[in-house]
């Protein structure tokens, strides 16, 4: 199950659409801004029916 959920960019402050697999469990993992092309350092927790419960977006080495 894909989500798109909206996170900013903790460098520059856009708003970026991810897509979030609802199927593959908690994740983390590294996409570029596709406004500034900074790191960003996205964590997402999903709840037990596999619905995202919260996503952290953070600097890569922040």
């Amino acid at each position: 199950m894909l989500e798109e959920h909206t996170i900013t960019c903790p460098y520059c402050g856009e708003p970026i659409v991810v897509v979030v697999d609802g199927s593959a469990g908690d994740q983390r993992y590294i996409e570029d801004c596709f406004v500034c092309c900074q790191p960003i350092d996205i964590q997402v927790a999903l709840d037990a029916d596999g619905t995202v419960a919260s996503i952290q977006a953070d600097q890569e080495n922040g």
